[in-house]
């Protein structure tokens, strides 16, 4: 059974909007969802969220329906959660968003950083819920007025325990992080330009980096399909290189322990020269979407000043051209595309072209026969528009990355060029 509470300050045109995500959500869990309510309360109960008249209500419903799962969109306090589970007499769970997040999460992670993560976040949430599965040992007293109960001693353990464990995983994560920023030092070395895809989950991102690089990583027409950040090489229409990475989709009311949990995951957005910001064209929720998309952005350090190339996509799909007109109006520098069928493909790259080479110098040159190491290495790292073998040398055009333009500065034969 599916809840979503409508507080003073909300609508409920935003609660339904919200528990239809959660009912997403839920199905990718793979949950079978048997009922959905939705309350407006005037003011929220520090118990039960809701008044207690209220949530008997609820729970008969539940029980009705023959449900042991009650998933609140709202989150809940770890002492709400096990006042709605006493209230169901432990015959039903009472979980929130935050809870299936994690589980989904949990199911896609893949590689080491992102297991470490997940797991930290799991424990995390878990530690001030651990109560619950001690309470059946609050009856068993001991022999003096000064000695803890059996259930308070095991509780106290299992904190302990949680706690370590909790060291032990933020230690591993913080050496895997510094490996990853390594990795990804050396890859500056060598600056081939780059850009991040982001945008709101199910919204195409994976689909658009296959279409861009050719290749063939997972996507799928549900939420989180990609939790892993993946890169892939992209050649522009001039032959510069430029790596493209597809990153975890975002989601309204993301918990933050996983947004803090992610940071690291999520910095190749942070690092990239540019953005590239998928919204799904057919989306009712698309400026939501695009506004959470933006203050996770922000919340995560992007600076203000950064690219960003906002496209829709999903056009194949669009029943409605008025849409797409009144999001022109609104979005005026947006691109329309579709990753599906490749429409828009090329209007974009030459966007992302325009943007890599207004961060490079457009040089003629003239390099020696014997420093063609030099022309190898431009074609890996900059952009070569033009190349011709001369007598005396090889004569290009090309955009020159800022590092090398002291290098290649003696064969420079006349300023830059448009």
């Amino acid at each position: 059974m599916l809840i979503g509470v409508t507080l003073p300050d909300d609508t409920s045109s935003n609660t339904r909007s919200l528990l239809d995500e959660l009912r997403e959500l839920v199905d990718t869990v793979g949950f079978g969802i048997m009922h959905e309510r939705m309350v407006a309360i005037r003011k929220p109960q520090a118990k039960l969220l809701v008044g207690s008249g209220k949530a008997q209500e609820l729970v008969d419903e539940a029980k009705a329906y023959d449900c042991d799962v009650i998933i609140f969109d709202n989150e809940l306090t770890p002492a709400q959660q096990r006042n709605w589970e006493a209230l169901a007499e432990g015959k039903i769970l009472v979980i929130d968003r935050q809870e299936v997040i994690l589980d989904i999460f949990g199911d896609r992670a893949q590689t080491k950083e992102a297991v470490l993560q997940v797991e930290l976040a799991r424990l995390e949430h878990n530690l001030p819920r651990l109560k619950s599965a001690w309470t059946h040992l609050s009856r068993q007293r001991g022999g003096g007025s000064m000695q803890r109960d059996a259930g308070e001693t095991q509780l106290e353990l299992d904190q302990r325990m949680v706690r370590t464990q909790i060291t032990r995983v933020k230690r591993e994560l913080e050496s895997v992080i510094q490996h990853r920023e390594t990795q990804r030092k050396k890859r500056m070395t060598v600056p081939v330009p780059t850009c991040a895809i982001v945008g709101y989950t199910n919204a195409g991102k994976s689909s658009l980096l296959n279409k861009l690089t050719n290749s063939d990583i997972l996507a799928e027409d549900k939420l989180f399909a990609t939790l892993d950040p993946t890169s892939r090489r992209c050649p522009l229409p001039s032959g510069q290189p430029l790596v493209i990475t597809d990153t975890v989709g975002f989601v309204r009311n993301l918990p933050h322990r996983l947004v803090d949990a992610f940071k690291a995951t999520l910095e190749e957005a942070i690092v990239s020269n540019f953005l590239i910001h998928v919204l799904d064209v057919n989306s009712p929720e698309v400026d939501s979407h695009a506004e959470t998309t933006m203050s996770v952005l922000k919340e995560l350090g992007t600076k203000e000043d950064k690219k960003i190339i906002t496209v829709f996509n999903k056009i194949d799909a669009l029943w409605d051209e008025e849409t797409k007109h009144d999001l022109a109006l609104r979005y005026p520098e947006a691109l329309f595309i579709s990753a599906h069928t490749g429409e828009g493909i090329e209007a974009l790259k030459e966007k992302m072209e325009a943007i890599v080479e207004a961060d490079f110098a457009q040089l003629r040159l003239l390099i020696p026969h014997e420093r063609y190491d030099l022309v190898a290495r431009l074609h890996r790292e900059g952009g070569v528009r033009k190349e011709e073998a001369r007598d005396d040398g090889f004569y290009l055009v090309a955009s020159i990355p800022e590092r090398m333009l002291s290098t290649i500065q003696p064969y420079v034969m006349h300023d830059s060029v448009g």
